[in-house]
């Protein structure tokens, strides 16, 4: 296994940075980028500069951000969403967060999380653990689903969204009837953070865009989630779905997801990731 501790201290100071200007500035003008889905003039500010801090500090390793695509070598690659929570950014909400993780042929390995507004940073390198404003976490012990707080993703917007829907809707419908409490907040990587952390017990999102998971998932996965496609193998950058769960829980909630009967084919996976 691959030591990627030292890169750490570079990843902490892009985030940091990145968080910093999401504190002192505001949003700047909107993008259109499709149906219901914008971006700001700050979310490509952040992006550019991010881009280059790494392109100096690690050249070996390539880019890809959620604004401007790929960048650089591609056997290992950073992955940035420079505002995670962009519809709640612009709106003052605090759920949002600057993600920042590193893919290795495709496997989240490294990952960096830091929630400007609530204070919080999350951390983790495969191997060495992960960890909330330094201190080490673990995911939750909860072994009833009907003790458990899930949160889901965002609902499709764009292209085929009411038939993408219908498997949201439905997975939702049975996590009302089984589970303690159903929440949605809007991003992804606190998501996975806060399963990371064990004030969420499961964290599904149905879609798989490398610059919203990859922290979150390298996170999760050193506090010692399961972190999986919807068929439970092992979630990588090309995997259809992002499944996070405290161990004890696993097996329930896919069954849940299976109970749905509206399962992709396991041969077109809709969100492939080429590094």
């Amino acid at each position: 296994m691959s030591d990627y501790r030292h890169l750490l201290p570079v990843a902490i100071e892009a985030v940091a940075r990145a968080a910093e200007a999401m504190q002192r500035r505001p949003p700047g003008a909107l993008t259109v980028k499709g149906d219901r889905d914008i971006a700001s003039a700050l979310d490509y500010e952040i992006e550019r500069d991010i881009r280059e801090l790494l392109r100096v500090a690690t050249p070996g390793i390539g880019f890809l951000g959620e604004e401007h695509g790929v960048s650089g070598p591609g056997e290992m690659q950073w992955v940035l969403d420079p505002i995670d929570g962009t519809a709640n950014f612009v709106r003052g909400i605090p759920l949002c967060a600057v993600s920042l993780g590193l893919l290795h042929h495709g496997e989240a390995v490294l990952g960096i999380i830091e929630l400007p507004f609530l204070g919080n940073r999350y951390a983790a390198a495969q191997g060495d653990g992960a960890t909330a404003d330094g201190k080490p976490i673990r995911v939750s012990r909860t072994n009833r689903l009907s003790e458990a707080i899930v949160a889901i993703g965002d609902y499709a917007v764009g292209a085929d969204a009411p038939a993408k829907n219908q498997l949201r809707l439905a997975l939702t419908a049975r996590l009302a009837e089984s589970v303690q409490r159903v929440r949605m907040t809007g991003t992804a990587a606190l998501d996975l953070a806060w399963l990371a952390e064990g004030k969420l017990d499961a964290a599904l999102t149905l879609s798989n865009h490398p610059w919203d998971m990859a922290a979150g998932v390298a996170i999760a996965r050193e506090a010692g989630a399961e972190v999986v496609d919807w068929d439970r193998t092992r979630h990588s950058a090309n995997s259809s779905m992002t499944l996070g769960v405290t161990p004890a829980l696993i097996d329930d909630t896919l069954g849940l997801l299976r109970d749905t009967g509206r399962l992709p084919n396991p041969c077109r996976r809709s969100q492939r990731f080429e590094p």
